[in-house]
């Protein structure tokens, strides 16, 4: 990946926060590499160096600074603009595929050969799919360093390291401090009950944290999510362990606030990973602003809430029954529901802060009768589809390679079509371009008379339709009418809009 020096300099003369994680500068004198808004001394432009991502850095043999914490930025967005082979291994990744069968096997899943998926990390990214996965755990280790007060032999496990002697020499080799050092010079954290974690989860600014909340509470399927005086909360399940977190804004220090309670520490970082892209803490706004400005409505959205993201999902099953039961009514309707269905055949979870169930999982929906939760003979057959194929493996939320043939798969059982495929890709995928074709709500807001006239606005919006359609969906057009445009429909989508 290329990265423009000079637009770096000017970021890193400025000490732009907004740039951390978009590039990384390393000191060449002291061998370390620092955030773009480290406090340092600025240094002489021939002494630094700039890196696309963290993993380049350490592999040139830079190691992180102890005051900015580059392990700490947003989200990398580096990948963003590379070939779609990248992007799918960098998700693969974050699933930790590399754990499981090495270089070769998630190259044979991409399709591609070890050498040539090198090939390519090393030109887009700086560094080899190895070099990006250690990086990854390095990064979370340090954070439990940093945060938690779990003993060391279970930061070992939960950071991916397999053994504590091995985590060892990492951390001394490349902080050149050992873990407790480490932990000394951390900022002192509240103390935590047993099985209880506080992480910080950063962003890149603006965030649109009341919009996403309040898209969120419309949704919440009751017994297991609440949203209430600010703060999201809901109950989990993972490799046969129940747990909850909550979320809520910390402003000061742009970050996200996780409380989470989760008895096995081995699933900390996927559980983690999983929050950010619920939360889609790695989205560069700065890429995503001037094309939806491009097109005049959207742009009086923009400027009227600046930063919105996508929210995502915890589970994809579970968003994907969630839109099926909401397809055809509205969105109170679909939550009514939702929580009727949870309340027959959820498991009953026990915590203090008002969550009373566990979403039920394919192996309980695939023969329940889910009429007695309401809803009609056709839209439980097709839940009940649809459970039978995960948990027969023939339809996976994890590991998605190519999210076309995900999405047609998906679109095979009867009763799901092509709007709510496009949904479960736009929450549960995470896909930025997902767009539900022929959406009521979306041409009201255009003022648009036909579905292929809509398709046709979408395609300047591109590669960004998911966060077009969030704007259309929740932000008011203060504006005037457009001209030509009846002025009942500028007005945003309301709780009555269908299907979502």
């Amino acid at each position: 990946m290329n990265l423009d020096w000079q637009a770096c300099r000017r970021a890193r003369l400025a000490r732009d926060a907004r740039f951390d994680g978009k590039f990384f500068v390393g000191i060449i004198s002291t061998k370390i590499y620092c955030r773009p808004s480290c406090p340092v001394p600025t240094v002489k432009e021939k002494n630094v160096r700039y890196f696309p991502t963290a993993s380049a850095a350490a592999e040139a043999g830079y190691r992180p600074c102890l005051r900015c914490r580059p392990e700490c930025v947003p989200g990398t967005p580096g990948w963003l603009g590379t070939p779609a082979t990248v992007l799918r291994a960098l998700r693969l990744i974050a699933e930790s595929e590399l754990e499981d069968g090495g270089v070769e096997r998630l190259a044979r899943r991409l399709g591609v050969g070890p050498r040539h998926l090198r090939r390519l990390f090393l030109k887009h990214l700086g560094a080899t799919p190895s070099a990006v996965a250690h990086t990854r755990r390095l990064q979370f280790a340090k954070k439990l360093i940093d945060e938690t007060s779990l003993p060391m032999n279970q930061v070992a496990l939960a950071a991916g390291f397999g053994c504590v002697r091995r985590f060892n020499d990492t951390i001394r080799r490349t902080y050149q401090r050992t873990p407790t050092q480490i932990r000394r010079l951390a900022p002192r954290t509240e103390p935590s009950l047993e099985n209880q974690y506080v992480f910080h989860l950063r962003f890149r600014p603006p965030y649109r944290w009341n919009e996403i909340l309040a898209f969120l509470a419309a949704r919440a399927t009751p017994g297991v999510e609440i949203v209430e005086d600010g703060v999201y909360r809901r109950s989990i399940s993972l490799n046969g362990n129940d747990g909850w977190f909550e979320v809520s804004l910390d402003e000061q220090i742009h970050s996200l606030l996780i409380r989470l309670q989760f008895p096995d520490p081995r699933c900390l970082f996927f559980v983690i990973e999983r929050i950010r892209s619920m939360f889609d803490l790695n989205a560069d706004w700065l890429a995503i602003d001037p094309v939806l400005r491009a097109d005049s409505l959207l742009a009086r959205r923009v400027d009227a809430a600046p930063g919105l993201r996508v929210p995502g999902c915890w589970d994809g099953f579970e968003l994907a029954t969630r839109a099926i039961i909401g397809q055809q009514i509205s969105v109170k309707g679909a939550t009514t529901l939702a929580g009727r269905l949870v309340r027959e055949f959820g498991r009953p979870f026990s915590a203090s802060n008002g969550l009373t169930h566990v979403f039920p999982p394919p192996v309980i929906l695939a023969d329940a009768d889910l009429t007695c939760a309401g809803l009609t003979k056709r839209r439980a057959a097709t839940i009940r589809d649809f459970a039978r194929t995960v948990h027969d493996g023939q339809i996976s939320f994890d590991g998605i390679v190519d999210s076309d043939a995900f999405l047609a798969r998906l679109c095979e059982i009867s009763g799901i079509g092509k709007w709510t495929a496009q949904y479960v890709a736009m929450r549960a995928l995470g896909e930025p371009d997902a767009f539900p074709y022929g959406d009521l709500a979306l041409q009201r807001a255009l003022g648009l008379r036909s579905s292929g006239d809509l398709e046709r606005r979408a395609e300047a919006w591109r590669p960004w339709r998911s966060y077009a359609t969030m704007y259309l969906w929740n932000v008011e057009d203060s504006g005037p009418p457009l001209s030509g445009q009846p002025e009942a429909t500028v007005l945003h989508a309301t709780s009555s809009s269908r299907r979502r």
